[in-house]
């Protein structure tokens, strides 16, 4: 009977331990410009997202968010609002933005937004069920490169490439 009500508070223990490791996984598709969540607790979710702008990358890899906030100001940008804000890397968090008509395409300065709707959703799953978020997909956008042509340069020497932007030298 003793090793009987063990049994049944180590299956107890086991069955919190499980549903405390029990996470969200949040994978964020760059060159799709989508987040895709999983909630251990069954509920899943897709969502348009912003991403880095060029020359200004998000992050790639896998992280867990190490700080979450209901509200933070950006100092470093103008004190923007950035509501529901998960931070996953150094600066850079999972955050809620006032430019929703920017979603779907890059034009962070490195974060992931969503809507406030959707961070809100996402820092309550977080903030009960912790995370782990993969970001990744690529790229996040390829600019075109500058159109070649060929340049003539003074006499004696040979015809190179240059960028079509630069003003013809003779």
């Amino acid at each position: 009977m003793v090793w009987s009500g063990r049994l049944a508070i180590g299956l107890v223990l086991s069955a919190a331990a499980g549903a405390a490791s029990a996470q969200v996984r949040i994978d964020v598709d760059l060159g799709a410009q989508i987040m895709r969540v999983a909630a251990g607790s069954g509920e899943s979710y897709a969502w348009p997202i912003s991403s880095g702008a060029l020359g200004r990358a998000t992050p790639r890899g896998e992280f867990r968010p190490y700080a979450l906030y209901p509200m933070v100001h950006s100092w470093k940008y103008g004190n923007e609002p950035m509501p529901y804000s998960i931070f996953f890397h150094g600066q850079y968090a999972i955050h809620g933005t006032m430019e929703t008509d920017q979603l779907g395409r890059p034009a962070s300065h490195g974060c992931i937004r969503l809507s406030p709707r959707d961070a809100a959703t996402l820092y309550g799953l977080v903030s009960r069920e912790g995370a782990v978020i993969h970001i990744g997909g690529g790229p996040e956008f390829v600019p075109e490169p500058p159109a070649l042509r060929l340049m003539r340069l003074p006499a004696g020497r040979a015809l190179e490439l240059a960028p079509a932007e630069s003003p013809p030298s003779l």
